[in-house]
């Protein structure tokens, strides 16, 4: 059973985004880190990238396959978790702590409301077992 913090909201694509302001923190839920097995490599974007919401912001390699990350909000890149370039399986291991990928400040608020809850999300992950 894979972990759905009730705090965070998530995409359809598999990404979890906790807000704080127009600040949003952004990773891959359990239930991805899982589907993917071993993490091996990452590619993120850089600092002041600007990423539209749908767009790929980074591709995540693990021992089966490798998936491109999607943006969940359109936004400007403040900050990127260095730490896993070196140690990708990190997030194996903590996806929702130490394992998020990038913090941005998000431009389209009104964009959230088609992030889904995480009983939402459940629902999305049972439907796809």
């Amino acid at each position: 059973m894979s972990k759905v913090p009730v705090e965070l909201k998530y995409s359809n694509d598999h990404e979890w985004v906790l807000l704080e302001g127009n600040r949003a923190t952004v990773g891959i839920t359990d239930y991805a880190q899982q589907s993917l097995g071993d993490i091996v490599f990452l590619e993120l974007p850089q600092v002041d990238d600007i990423i539209e919401a749908g767009d790929a912001f980074g591709v995540v390699e693990s021992v089966k396959a490798a998936s491109d990350l999607m943006m969940p909000l359109t936004g400007k890149v403040i900050e990127v978790n260095e730490e896993l370039m070196d140690s990708p399986e990190i997030i194996n291991e903590d996806p929702y702590e130490k394992g998020w990928m990038i913090v941005v400040e998000f431009t389209d608020a009104s964009q959230i409301e088609d992030l889904l809850s995480s009983e939402q999300y459940e629902q999305l992950i049972e439907e796809n077992a």
